[in-house]
């Protein structure tokens, strides 16, 4: 994406100016977290890649940046899964189908697809890390003979926090598909395993010069993920961060997600960590 300095005035307009998506699916699927499913106007694609976001806006109220959590290769609409955390987003949480949502986007740079293809994907998601991280995982599952492994690790605080339990026990049965789940706590129901996300890295059997590390999740998360699969000798130039949480307006302006000189939202949100290295202090 361009800098916004670098944008001619037309450019500009499509920058700001959202576009009118229609809410065609809507459901709770956590306590905290609302699925939704979108539609372009006039049978368009979103075009995004993994790992890019949108910025929602519910006019009136504001805006805010959403991860997309839909894989590319769905055309015909794009999913967001959206926390209510704050004013924007608990008004948001009353939208139903039929409503109508502003979308610009999509924003920054997701995973260098290219690069993935023919790999081994290890996933690694944290929480709602996993929203992101869904559209890799589908988008590979959608082109499965393209890829080799496809490993997912996945970590919440407690059962009922896990997103997608639908999709989760989807993954579980198939064989082309290595799912591990862990979470903080468990309860009286949960048979799974406790502990946090690195505890389940420990045990993988991975080939390191084929296979690429995806990682979303909390910040302080990142740092052991990363020093537990180095300690697996998985090079640097092979594992992925996506700082999605420090996004804001998206193109550049306002500097909410600056880090030492580096615009996340247009930089990224996806780095290779050999390139983002010299910012883990700044994380």
């Amino acid at each position: 994406m361009k800098r916004l300095q670098d944008v001619e005035s037309h450019e500009a307009v499509d920058l700001y100016f959202p576009t009118m998506c229609k809410v065609t699916g809507a459901k709770q699927i956590t306590d905290m977290e609302k699925w939704y499913e979108l539609e372009m106007p006039n049978g368009q694609s979103l075009g995004h890649s993994p790992g890019q976001f949108v910025e929602v806006s519910a006019f009136g109220i504001g805006e805010a940046p959403i991860s997309v959590s839909s894989s590319p290769s769905k055309h015909s609409s794009f999913e967001l899964c959206i926390r209510q955390v704050g004013m924007l987003t608990n008004v948001l949480k009353k939208y139903k189908q039929g409503d109508v949502l502003g979308i610009r986007g999509p924003f920054g740079k997701g995973y260098p697809m290219e690069k993935l293809f023919g790999k081994d994907i290890l996933v690694v998601a944290g929480g709602i890390g996993l929203v992101p991280l869904r559209s890799l995982i589908n988008y590979v599952l959608d082109n499965r003979k393209d890829f080799g492994r496809l490993i997912i690790l996945y970590g919440a605080k407690t059962p009922s926090e896990l997103l997608f339990q639908e999709e989760l026990a989807e993954w579980t049965s198939r064989d082309d598909v290595e799912l591990h789940i862990t979470v903080d706590r468990g309860d009286a129901s949960w048979k799974g395993h406790v502990g946090v996300i690195t505890t389940l890295i420990p045990t993988l059997d991975l080939q390191t010069s084929t296979t690429i590390a995806a990682i979303t999740g909390p910040p302080v998360m990142y740092k052991f993920v990363v020093m537990s699969l180095k300690s697996k000798q998985l090079p640097d130039d092979q594992i992925y961060l996506s700082l999605e949480r420090r996004m804001k307006c998206g193109v550049g302006k306002c500097g909410h997600c600056q880090i030492n000189g580096v615009y996340c939202c247009q930089d990224g949100p996806v780095f290779n960590y050999s390139d983002i290295k010299p910012l883990a202090e700044a994380l």
